[in-house]
């Protein structure tokens, strides 16, 4: 559909309206329709994410309008995230490269990095981080990027994930920020970490059967974790205490899946990070905890192969 004299803020509006009408899955970096409208509509646009409103009323051009009518048909015919269609996610306030080759970065750790890990760091002294299930590489890059003195590790066993996390490294000029192939901890023997930061795979089998097509675009490498959605969360907690320092601190998001952690190792001390919208479950917990409780954290673990 085309029209006459329309501004930004028209185009803005149309998209939101279009994509509630189709009734389009938000879950990519964007919650509502509007959200998302406004980041096709200034990318089609040339113009920055944060424009300001001011800006609202200017006029659209033709062929400018013909751009941003393509991409909303696209959102909404093919189920595209948008980020996959503009080619950038936004993430703790930085621009990353995303496309299919890993999850489009949407994790609330981005409000535990702006926070500087406080209060759970508590003030301790770090070196070390580890982002293991880097994908992206957004959760290292911007850990790195806000901690400059910090050396962190991204992590991931998949080459395809790596080769998207090596562009934002150096679209991010990321020079404290090195990225490995790892199979979770099978291939770092001897790194030992002050603090690690884990957003492991935890969808589980019957929810990524079912989840809407805008998932099916994403690798499900990274979303699919077992029965219970803990596979990988449980080899985490078995294996992190070789490879935290002493004092060290495990920060892991499981999801949806925290309410069958809880239920498994209900005598482990995890305290669950509440953010601004609320629980999202993320735990943190102590390399201590870790250490007494690891029989209990071996056997469950061992126990999925």
């Amino acid at each position: 559909m085309a029209f006459a004299q329309v501004s930004v803020i028209d185009l803005i509006r149309y998209g939101g309206s279009r994509f509630n009408e189709a009734g389009l899955t938000f879950g990519h970096s964007y919650d509502n329709a509007l959200d998302e409208a406004t980041q096709l509509v200034l990318h089609a646009l040339h113009l920055p994410h944060d424009l300001s409103p001011v800006y609202g009323a200017a006029r659209v051009t033709a062929a400018e309008q013909a751009k941003v009518l393509a991409l909303f048909e696209r959102r909404v015919n093919e189920r595209i995230p948008a980020a996959y269609l503009t080619g950038e996610a936004w993430f703790a306030g930085l621009s990353f490269k995303s496309d299919t080759r890993a999850l489009v970065p949407r994790s609330p750790i981005a409000e535990l990095i702006l926070a500087g890990f406080e209060p759970w760091l508590g003030g301790r002294e770090v070196e070390r981080v580890l982002d293991l299930c880097t994908g992206s590489g957004c959760i290292a890059i911007a850990t790195g990027h806000y901690h400059p003195n910090w050396q962190v590790d991204g992590v991931d066993i998949n080459d395809e994930a790596l080769s998207l996390a090596t562009e934002n490294k150096e679209r991010l000029q990321a020079g404290n920020v090195t990225l490995r192939k790892s199979d979770l901890f099978n291939d770092l023997q001897g790194q030992v970490y002050d603090l690690i930061v884990t957003n492991p795979p935890y969808v589980t089998n019957d929810e990524t059967d079912a989840l809407p097509k805008e998932y099916s675009f994403e690798p499900e490498l990274g979303l699919r974790a077992g029965d219970d959605g803990l596979d990988l969360a449980l080899k985490i907690l078995r294996d992190a205490p070789a490879h935290l320092s002493e004092h060290g601190l495990l920060i892991c998001e499981v999801g949806e899946a925290e309410h069958a952690l809880a239920a498994l190792l209900p005598e482990l001390p995890m305290a669950w990070v509440e953010f601004k919208v609320g629980q999202m479950g993320i735990f943190v917990v102590e390399r201590h905890d870790l250490v007494e409780h690891h029989a209990r954290i071996k056997q469950l673990a061992d126990a999925r192969g």
